[in-house]
This record gives structure tokens, sequence and C-alpha cells, in this order.
């Protein structure tokens, strides 16, 4: 006998009325408010300097461009944004948190939303209605718990050997072009457009109860089962910086993804190749640099590891939603994308 508490529908619903809608880059145009800014001080000249380093990006016919995303931005409106930046090849290939591409874009393109919290009530209430809580944003677990177990289902449709997180989510990317619900997928059109996703923590979201539950499953039935390979991640995304030469980062948030993405340089470097650091880098974020912290960081902290430039960095402190649609907004209309070449990177892993 279930002896669960049942959840009260009626107030689950009510808590979970208003939709995230992601803000559409393409129906603005920031570039007016972009250079307004740059004529001023503190974070808004930062902000302007840092839209100046990507579109530079943009127009060197050299340059590919890695975009670091971690935190919860894909959650709170960002995720088209994202999108369209894969969509227009305004970015080469993609660092991010498993919760990014799991928890957010995964979860929409199975057709869920995220919700405002125009109420913030007591967090047990939340808990005993399964909603998660990401400041105020709101998720709906017993969806994500569905999201799991399709993980689970993907992993059980695989060749039971070792994936990097690039080839799992390419799977996950591929499955989704039949059953997805939501074009403006990132995972969707990263596989589309050949743009590789690496998640370095991949296990450390939903992906990791789906994956867990099949290798238990697979151990119980005596069978084997695929097992995700870290070291291939760091491997891939290190021959990615070869092939690549010159490159500048846009990082949204820090962390993993973030040291992950710069450590290529030392990496090739250990391999015996001579690679050029990354020339350009852009940070956005609003963790405090005195506790020495990865994600806080400086890029100029970067350069004495021998990972990035300091001629074309740019650090603002500022919560990216507040910042990035304007950023992505002037880069989008200033088009310097247009005349980019299209590195499809996803291919340099294609079996032979």
């Amino acid at each position: 006998m279930n002896d669960q508490p049942k959840i009260n529908d009626t107030r689950k619903a009510e808590l979970l009325g208003t939709v995230v809608e992601h803000i559409d880059i393409t129906s603005f145009d920031a570039r007016p408010i972009v250079d307004a800014m740059k004529k001023m001080s503190f974070t808004s000249r930062d902000l302007g300097r840092a839209t100046d380093i990507y579109n530079q990006m943009l127009a060197d016919k050299d340059c590919s461009v890695i975009l670091v995303i971690a935190g919860s931005t894909s959650a709170g409106g960002c995720m088209d944004l994202y999108a369209e930046l894969v969509r227009n090849n305004m970015v080469d290939a993609i660092v991010a948190t498993g919760a990014t591409i799991v928890d957010m874009d995964f979860f929409e393109a199975l057709g869920h939303k995220h919700y405002q919290a125009l109420e913030i009530p007591d967090d047990d209430t939340l808990r005993s209605l399964y909603i998660d809580r990401i400041y105020d944003t709101y998720i709906d677990e017993e969806k994500l718990q569905e999201t799991d177990h399709t993980i689970g289902d993907i992993a059980n449709s695989l060749e039971p050997k070792p994936y990097s997180s690039r080839a799992f989510i390419r799977e996950m990317g591929k499955w989704l072009m039949t059953h997805g619900k939501k074009e403006n997928s990132l995972v969707k059109l990263a596989y589309e457009h050949d743009v590789p996703i690496f998640c370095p923590a991949f296990v450390d979201s939903s992906a990791g109860f789906g994956l867990v539950k099949h290798q238990v499953d697979a151990m119980k039935a005596g069978k084997p089962y695929m097992v995700l390979d870290a070291i291939a991640d760091f491997r891939e995304l290190t021959n990615l910086k070869i092939a690549a030469g010159t490159t500048g980062l846009l990082m949204i948030g820090g962390g993993v993804p973030k040291n992950f993405t710069q450590d290529t340089v030392v990496c090739a470097e250990i391999l015996g190749h001579e690679v050029d650091v990354h020339k350009y880098a852009v940070q956005i974020t609003v963790a405090d640099v005195r506790d020495g912290a990865c994600s806080s960081s400086t890029l100029q902290e970067a350069a004495s590891w021998g990972k990035v430039s300091t001629a074309l960095e740019q650090m603002v402190f500022a919560e990216a939603t507040s910042v990035m649609p304007l950023l992505a907004s002037d880069a989008y209309h200033r088009g310097l994308w247009k005349d980019r070449t299209k590195r499809r990177f996803a291919k340099l892993f294609d079996e032979a």
C-alpha cells in the first residue's frame, strides 16, 4: 500500500500558473543601448567592451567560438537565446553543466515548462507538491522525473560501451529529431548544425538518475551497460581546440565548464602540440573574486596558467539574464555571423 500523501493538484496548478517566456533576441535591436552603455562607466562599460570582443570573435574568420554555460540562465529565460546562437552560426561548440542541457533544455524539448514563482511559500510546502525551486523559478518534479526516465530509455537503446558526454548528448539530439516537441531546443539544433556539446560533469544532473537506473537495471538482468567516459570528454575537447586553432570563449558563469574549456590549452601542450592560448574571452559572473574560487577567478588570472590572452578579455560582474540578451541581440543585429564559415566540429568525432 502506498502511504505517500496525495498531492494537492489544485494548489500545484495555482503555483505553476505562469510560464517563463524565453527572450527572443531577434525581436529587438540592442545596438543603440549597447553603444550608449559603452560611453558610461562601471558594469555598463564592461558590457559594452565585452560585446565588442564577442563581435570581434565573430568577425575573425579564423576564430572558433566556444559557448560556456554554468548556472540556471536557461531556466530563467535565456533558453531561446542560446538556441539562436546555434541556429545563426554564432557559436561552434558548447561546454555546459548537465543541468543546463538536461534539466532545462532537454526537459522543455519534451514539452515541459519552467514557471515564474509569483509567490514563494514554505519550501517544505513546495516539496509536498513536488515542485522544485531555482530562486524565483519553479519546475514540476514529476515532469523532471519523466525526463530522467527518458534519459534512461535512450541509454537502454544504445550499444553498451563507453561514451563521452558529447557522444551521448548527440544521441539525445538525434532522439529529439523524431520525438521532440520543441523546435527551438539547443540539444536538437546542435545535432542539426553539427555543434558538439560537452558536459564534463554530466551525471550531476537529471541525466545522472536515468543513467544510474540504466546501469542498475542492466546489472540485475546480468546484461552489459553503457558508461560515460570523462577522460574522452577532455581528450575530445582538447582535439577540438587543436583543430580549431584560434579560439574565443563566451562564458556565462564559471565552475567546471569554465575550467574544463580553459584547460584544453594546457592539455594540448602536454600532448606535445603547440597551440595558442584562447585569443578572446568574455565571462559574465556574479561570483566574488576574493574566495579564490574557479567561478570568480579573473581571465587575467587564467593568463598566469597559460590559458587565456590578456589582450582581448573582459569580465562582466552582472547577473547574466540581465546582460546576455543585450550582448546577444547586439551581435545578432550587427550580422557579423553572416560571413562566418560553419565549422561543424561534431564531424571531427565521426567514427570511421
